[in-house]
């Protein structure tokens, strides 16, 4: 049975923003290892136009990119939308109920299936679905923007702490059974 995870770079007060978590080395080199060793990962329609950047190289980019978008172009990907017609390379449309596509795949693939996007998180929350949160801390406040948990989560109980690079701690947490 597979593991549904929710990760995402977070500030102290609880906000993800794409653009103000731009990755060192250290982190960079811990997210390439992480889709690496995926089974797949769940988009909603938003987060996944964000990754579809990775589709395509692009002339900037150095080793690590390069390395990224190999990983991220290999894994399985299930995009959840209501209004795209067609996805990607490597990718699969859900666009009936996503509690259902996530349980037959929870129940009939192994390892570990990533939630990417908050939003699409808090149905998964809400189903009782997410087996482990991973919030990598970053020392920075925001003050606006998305959440991490955009409703309250289920009671939880810490499984490990870990610094990434100078100044990320990832927390990893469970829900209480």
């Amino acid at each position: 049975m597979a593991k549904i995870i929710f990760g995402m770079n977070v500030s102290l007060d609880g906000f993800v923003d794409h653009e103000r978590f731009a990755p060192g080395p250290a982190l960079f080199g811990h997210w390439i290892a992480h889709v690496r060793d995926l089974t797949g990962s769940l988009y909603g329609r938003r987060m996944y136009e964000i990754m579809a950047y990775w589709d395509e190289d692009h002339p900037e980019w150095g080793p690590a990119e390069h390395e990224f978008a190999q990983a991220w172009r290999a894994m399985p990907k299930w995009i959840a939308s209501r209004t795209l017609k067609s996805v990607g390379p490597n990718a699969e449309l859900i666009a009936g109920d996503v509690v259902a596509a996530v349980r037959d795949l929870k129940a009939r693939l192994k390892g570990e299936i990533s939630v990417s996007g908050p939003n699409l998180a808090q149905t998964f929350i809400a189903a009782g679905l997410i087996d482990e949160y991973r919030l990598y801390l970053h020392p920075i406040t925001l003050g606006h923007g998305a959440r991490f948990f955009t409703a309250a989560p289920p009671p939880l109980r810490l499984l490990a702490h870990d610094h990434i690079g100078e100044a990320v701690v990832r927390l990893t947490y469970a829900p209480v059974a």
